[in-house]
């Protein structure tokens, strides 16, 4: 603080000059009018000081046995997808795919918005700035600035963001501003709005807007969203909601598949470097992972099943909603008293073998659509062509089991397009069809890779596949085995299936061969599934292209013929 001048006796506290402020500072003045005589604005704080603000200022958070930071996301424990809005503005209104996912906000509504988050962010006796990259190519990174209330908040985007040096630090211009104020709540009688809860992008002013929800993972899919934007429009590069890893060869793969298909568990092979577990672009000169962090789920995991994530939990990382022992705090990953989405986001470099830095020159050598298969019906692994590829992408299909042991209901059916729909900023059809084109262009192989229920549905006492069947498969894609193999035709769904595969019993690859209940019961289960697919791809046959309609319509008759 400086020195006070001109005391005198009459005015002994004298007069004190005016700060000198720093660049960011004077930014936020500028572009938020953020107010730096009012609110201590702290820049890129260093995680033990971060540590110390979340202990000190937010209940609930503690630092487990393993060194992580615990805390509490608040009332929103995972994302809130149905109030993401993209502002209607002349820039990008024509490219936008406006739907359910994707609402316009008014230019009008957006200001009350930005001008109500900012009036918060006034209030707040502190408030962090998180500088950083998204995207490790750094011909196409995005600088990204976070300004947030919750220290929480600013070491999850630390830890997520690419990471600075000092010296790029110094003078840190950000092509993007995230305002996060999700301790309070948007005005919901402010036309538009259908809830509390406000996520919102502006692609023509290049900001982001939070309001009514804590959970950090809006920020994180909020950077994935302006990806999904910027990378194909401005730079013909596609934006991949997807894992990466990379053999000793260079050789690379991309995992595709929703949450519980196993994306993260298999991208994670002692054998292979891992580029990304979640995000990445595919431009002319390869493969880069957007993020400097993963963000992995927590539940049910342990140090035998998950040992790399597991390691990764310490100094510097972040957990989301688990619970801990109060006198020991080791962390019971198995309890979902807060929420059964527990998380945890640990800076890549946490996990042993990751390729630092986060990029490969090659490109992919093969593509692999996970889906977890409760029905039963979709073989372990297929060899598709690049038209049932675009069908499986833009279908992003996986389901989930409702009930347990005998009581188990009937599987429920999950889509996602481009198995990342509500990330998506174009129709669907645009990345499907620039993913064709990379696979055709580079001779990539295509698999459909099934993780879910072998040799009946769940519901007809079948078993989830064994994680070492999946590894085999794996290994047999990696070291060339399948590409070079043998292989019948699963008429049921017009699907390549491998004759033998090393260290996979044959009878398990082909349904109707393994299925154990009869084939009345398969013929049901496909013809449920076949239902189910085609119903969700007449969303999106207005602009497919006429090989992939075709290619849904040959699944289509088989479906009704299969069995």
């Amino acid at each position: 603080m400086a020195s006070r001048v001109n005391k005198t006796a009459l005015h002994p506290g004298g007069v004190e000059p005016a700060l000198e402020r720093t660049e960011i500072e004077e930014e936020l003045y500028e572009r938020a009018n953020i107010d730096y005589d009012r609110v201590d604005i702290i820049s890129n704080p260093s995680v033990a000081s971060l540590y110390e603000d979340e202990l000190v200022h937010e209940p609930g958070s503690g630092i487990v046995s393993s060194g992580a930071l615990s805390t509490y996301s608040g009332e929103k424990t995972s994302r809130s997808p149905l109030d993401k809005r993209i502002v209607r503005e002349e820039s990008s209104e024509g490219k936008i795919w406006w739907g359910p996912f994707n609402k316009a906000m008014s230019p009008e509504v957006w200001r009350i918005n930005r001008e109500r988050a900012i009036d918060y962010l006034n209030t707040r006796d502190r408030i962090y700035v998180i500088d950083g990259f998204a995207g490790w190519d750094e011909r196409y990174r995005l600088n990204i600035r976070v300004v947030c209330a919750r220290a929480y908040h600013a070491l999850f985007m630390r830890i997520m963001l690419v990471r600075p040096s000092q010296e790029e630090l110094k003078h840190f211009h950000p092509d993007y501003v995230i305002y996060n104020a999700g301790a309070f709540p948007a005005n919901r009688y402010t036309e538009g709005m259908t809830s509390a809860t406000s996520v919102a992008i502006n692609f023509g002013e290049k900001e982001m807007v939070i309001l009514g929800t804590e959970y950090a993972g809006e920020m994180k899919k909020g950077v994935l969203a302006v990806f999904y934007y910027e990378m194909p429009v401005k730079h013909g590069v596609l934006t991949l909601h997807s894992s990466a890893n990379a053999g000793e060869a260079g050789d690379v793969t991309v995992f595709f598949g929703l949450s519980g298909t196993g994306k993260t568990t298999l991208s994670a092979d002692p054998r292979r470097s891992l580029i990304g577990d979640d995000e990445h672009c595919w431009s002319n000169q390869g493969i880069f992972n957007i993020e400097g962090g993963c963000y992995a789920k927590c539940i049910g995991l342990s140090k035998e099943k998950e040992p790399d994530i597991y390691r990764a939990i310490r100094f510097g990382a972040v957990l989301e909603n688990v619970v801990f022992d109060s006198e020991t705090r080791a962390v019971d990953y198995d309890d979902g008293t807060l929420t059964e989405d527990t998380r945890c986001a640990y800076p890549i470099e946490y996990i042993n073998g990751a390729k630092i830095p986060c990029l490969s020159t090659t490109h992919p050598t093969n593509i692999i659509l996970l889906t977890c298969d409760a029905w039963g019906v979709l073989p372990p692994i297929s060899k598709i062509t690049t038209q049932q590829t675009m069908f499986y992408f833009i279908s992003g299909y996986t389901s989930k089991v409702v009930g347990t042991g005998e009581d188990v209901g009937e599987p429920q059916a999950i889509f996602s397009s481009c198995f990342g729909q509500t990330f998506l900023a174009l129709h669907p059809m645009r990345y499907a069809e620039m993913l064709a084109d990379r696979i055709a262009h580079h001779k990539a192989n295509t698999w459909l890779l099934n993780t879910g229920w072998i040799g009946a549905g769940a519901r007809n006492g079948g078993k989830r596949c064994p994680l070492k069947y999946t590894r085999a498969i794996l290994n047999a894609i990696h070291s060339g085995e399948l590409a070079n193999g043998e292989y019948e035709i699963y008429d049921t769904f017009n699907l390549q299936i491998p004759t033998s595969v090393t260290g996979v019993p044959a009878e398990t690859l082909n349904p109707q061969k393994s299925w154990k209940s009869g084939g009345a019961d398969l013929k049901q289960e496909v013809t449920q599934l076949a239902k189910l697919f085609m119903e969700n791809f007449k969303k999106y046959e207005d602009e497919a292209a006429p090989d992939v309609v075709k290619a849904g319509k040959q699944t289509q008759c088989a479906f009704r013929v299969g069995g």
